[in-house]
């Protein structure tokens, strides 16, 4: 795996699963639902890399979501 680059502004929601160690899709409903900020540049969805603390400093009671 590659290291993480701290200069990069925008992740891919790949890249951004990968950073909390969640599977793509689950980031993929994450960003949909706007839990996590996302833009649209052009026709790419982008995570700003500061939404991923963002979204971990969060407050922690999030109500479950049934499976």
């Amino acid at each position: 795996m590659a290291e993480q680059d701290p200069s990069l502004a925008l992740l891919t929601v790949e890249e951004a699963a990968r950073r909390l160690r969640i599977g793509r899709t689950t980031c993929f409903r994450l960003v949909l639902a706007g839990e996590i900020e996302s833009v649209t540049v052009g026709r790419l969805r982008r995570v700003p890399a500061d939404a991923v603390p963002a979204y971990v400093a969060k407050p922690r009671h999030r109500p479950a979501h049934a499976a």
